[in-house]
């Protein structure tokens, strides 16, 4: 399995941290821009659901004058007729908007999801060590289906929302420029106000969004020690720390709710008042003679499609405050840089053969802690030599893994792999010519083929075939109903027992073909008689390479030709296997008596 080392795609890893606030907002939703053709439809769509309204009370209008001036049945009939085929005809034209809109705004967040996806696929394991699941899942997902509900009520609600209210205060004013007038400083106001209570709005939709990734993180985390937690009696703190994340998402939702249902309240009353002032002008130029009945009814249907827009504005409010605190979200997401720095001029690996391996003088601490976790640590290996690691659980073992596979930069100190310092490697030749087994295995809902090659062209058939023959899964293989079409899922939901899945993962380094190898406790979760069969394909698959083995079974270490003791981050015996072995007063003759490990 190739090592983890940062996604090509993070090319963007160096670039200059992009700017806060409306900047960020403009450099998201360029993912969201539409290509012209579809822009196009969806902007005469929109026109059409727009304009077909504002025809009905023209419409309207004319039956009441009509009818108030003594016009025939029929003729009143085929005016209503001509509303009711209006107004289907704005139902429709609405339908074909939202389905324009929503296949835009979902085509626009799969691009940012892939973005997103892809990012912090490349961000260090510094950055997803300080994250669960969970949380991540919410941050690439969850923010942007609030994006993706706002961008469509945006369309369909505010957008056309807004050109309606625009016709209407144009057919008002020519009607009568004295109510146009007031309509038109009353919309003012009540923009204005409302412009106000967003401001006040969006920081608790923000807090909102926050505390419910925090419980989707913890929800995460709970499910994934389910075993643990009820096999220790641990249940009811689980639950009340899953009460207090709930009740955290509460609050912060309440005062979400809070605000946003005061902006409406206030809004209902300010409009009722407006109709009032509305009607009531009407009246007063309805009695000066200036208007006829009918254009009374229209200039209060006129009225009543002002409210229109700003209702819905209301109540795509949440979802705005929601859309806005995701957008900032998944800036800062991006914002994100990782801190192993890229190559100024990357360096390929050697393209084949063992890779020589050089730890010097390697000091590492993480940034929020200053007791470091390894010192001065100097190892060397020749090409095709193999090393293994021992030392007590925490010691350091698998953090020296870590900068081998330059999943972490040393703070002190150089790794150099092939003669090179890996921090001037290309990080696609890091993973070309390097691999780690671990103990935990991932297996993903695909099928055998795709779990083997992790989705790459890497081999034919037969060579999956071989190579897990090889390994010792070729009665397995071959009673799998689909061959290396079966679909898989996680270990604990395919049918894929834990020995069957470390074998697996063996697969996968097969395939690759590396020049450096790393086995972390890669055989810890297999019985005895598992382990055994698979020592002959361990054995091949050091053979020629550069291995360092990770191990607490010290049995496991009868293949390598040297050993480091790793106390406390240090390195305090160093030297080859044999030396080590026959010299009693070593620490790991000492460790192989104490574990009853002939030697």
């Amino acid at each position: 399995m190739a090592a983890p080392a940062p996604a090509s795609g993070s090319s963007d890893a160096s670039a200059p941290r992009p700017a806060t606030g409306a900047s960020t907002r403009r450099a998201v939703l360029r993912h969201l821009r539409p290509g012209l053709r579809s822009a196009v439809a969806l902007a005469a769509a929109i026109a059409v659901a727009t304009a077909l309204p504002l025809a009905a009370p023209q419409i309207t209008r004319r039956f009441v004058d009509d009818a108030i001036g003594g016009a025939s049945t029929r003729h009143l009939t085929l005016i209503a007729a001509g509303y009711l085929a209006l107004a289907l005809a704005g139902q429709a034209a609405r339908v074909v908007t939202a389905w324009f809109a929503s296949r835009l705004a979902w085509d626009g967040t799969n691009r940012l999801r892939e973005r997103l996806a892809e990012h912090a696929l490349g961000l260090d394991m510094a950055y997803h060590g300080r994250r669960t699941p969970g949380e991540m899942i919410e941050r690439v997902d969850g923010d942007v289906v609030a994006v993706a509900e706002f961008v469509v009520a945006f369309l369909l609600d505010i957008v056309a929302g807004l050109l309606l209210l625009a016709g209407v205060l144009v057919v008002v004013f020519t009607v009568d420029a004295r109510l146009g007038g007031v309509l038109l400083a009353y919309c003012v106001l009540i923009g204005f106000g409302m412009a106000r209570a967003q401001r006040l709005a969006v920081p608790s939709a923000t807090r909102s969004r926050a505390e419910s990734a925090a419980l989707f993180g913890n929800l995460e985390e709970r499910l994934a020690g389910v075993e643990d937690i009820r096999a220790n009696s641990a249940g009811e703190h689980a639950v009340n720390r899953f009460h207090r994340a709930c009740a955290a998402w509460y609050r912060a939702e309440f005062r979400a709710a809070r605000v946003g249902t005061g902006v409406l309240a206030g809004t209902t009353v300010a409009f009722a008042a407006g109709t009032a002032i509305v009607l009531g002008l009407a009246a007063w130029t309805r009695e000066s003679g200036t208007l006829t009945v009918g254009t009374a009814v229209l200039l209060f249907q006129y009225t009543q499609m002002v409210r229109v827009p700003f209702e819905r504005l209301i109540d795509q409010l949440r979802r705005y405050q929601a859309a806005l605190a995701g957008l900032a979200r998944i800036g800062d997401l991006l914002a994100e840089r990782r801190t192993l720095p890229e190559p100024a001029d990357p360096l390929p690996l050697p393209a084949s053969g063992p890779l020589g391996l050089r730890l010097e003088g390697v000091g590492f601490a993480y940034a929020d802690d200053d007791e470091p976790v390894l010192s001065d640590v100097t190892i060397t290996l020749a090409p095709g030599e193999t090393l293994g690691l021992v030392g007590r659980t925490g010691s350091g073992k698998t953090t020296v893994a870590r900068m081998v596979l330059r999943l972490y930069d040393p703070t002190e100190g150089t790794v150099r792999v092939g003669g090179l310092d890996l921090r001037d490697v290309d990080p696609a030749s890091v993973r070309e010519r390097m691999c780690v087994v671990t103990q935990d295995v991932q297996l993903f809902a695909a099928s055998v083929r795709d779990n083997l090659t992790l989705f790459r062209p890497l081999a034919s058939d037969d060579r999956l075939r071989a190579v897990l023959a090889g390994v010792g899964l070729g009665d397995w293989l071959a009673a799998l109903p689909d061959g290396l079409d079966t679909e898989l899922g996680d270990a604990s939901r395919s049918g894929v027992s834990a020995g069957e899945a470390q074998l697996l993962a063996f697969a996968r380094a097969f395939l690759t073909d590396p020049g450096l190898v790393v086995l972390d406790e890669a055989s810890s979760r297999l019985d005895p008689a598992t382990e055994r069969h698979i020592e002959e394909s361990v054995d091949r698959l050091l053979a020629g390479r550069t291995g360092v083995l990770i191990a607490h079974r010290l049995s496991s270490l009868s293949r390598v030709d040297k050993i480091a003791v790793i106390d406390r981050g240090r390195v305090v015996e160093y030297g080859y296997r044999e030396d080590l072995v026959a010299d009693p007063r070593s620490r790991f003759a000492r460790m192989l008596d104490a574990a009853g490990v002939h030697r």
